[in-house]
């Protein structure tokens, strides 16, 4: 049997912030789709896109649209102020992010694969506490779960990733493939 190592203070700041982050980019989204729901509902449809969200909205709320009334209005400039303050936050976390890549010479070595950026790396050495735990790739990939695991006699890696290191590296992954 194989234990995982414990993971560092730094680790585990690192880590939360990525799950601080990755919280924040769903109420984000959230946030988004309800705007979207609510002008759906008085007739107003917006693009998918959060862009045009922002975009639009601002206008929205501004205009004398007969399809708003001004208490409409009201709670969608709410809606409208919430996304900008939540927009400048998630800005923040990335930034913190950003300096701690800058200031980790394995975060750099990670990505400098092709494909992978200081939020994937930050996120790999957030999520790994000793890469000496795995003997080679094939159980990192494995513990990560891009490729199945093994079943063999030799022990294998207990554990799998957080699936928001998984995803974060699949999508690095897949660029890198190409």
């Amino acid at each position: 049997m194989r234990f995982v190592p414990s993971k560092s203070i730094e680790q585990q700041d690192l880590q939360a912030l990525h799950r601080i982050r990755s919280r924040m980019i769903g109420s984000r989204t959230q946030l988004g789709n309800q705007i979207r729901g609510l002008l759906a509902e008085y007739g107003i449809v917006l693009p998918l896109h959060l862009s045009q969200v922002r975009r639009s909205l601002p206008r929205l709320i501004e205009e004398d649209n007969p399809l708003l009334s001004g208490f409409g209005r009201q709670l969608l400039a709410a809606l409208y102020e919430e996304l900008c303050t939540l927009e400048q936050r998630i800005a923040k976390v990335e930034e913190q992010v950003q300096q701690i890549h800058r200031g980790n010479a394995l975060c750099q070595k990670i990505a400098a694969v092709e494909g992978v950026g200081p939020v994937t790396a930050t996120a790999v050495v957030a999520a790994i506490a000793d890469g000496r735990t795995f003997h080679n790739g094939r159980q990192f990939a494995a513990w990560v779960g891009l490729v199945p695991r093994q079943h063999s006699s030799e022990d294998g890696v207990a554990s799998r990733a957080e699936p928001a290191s998984a995803a974060l590296i699949a999508v690095a992954n897949s660029f890198g493939v190409r």
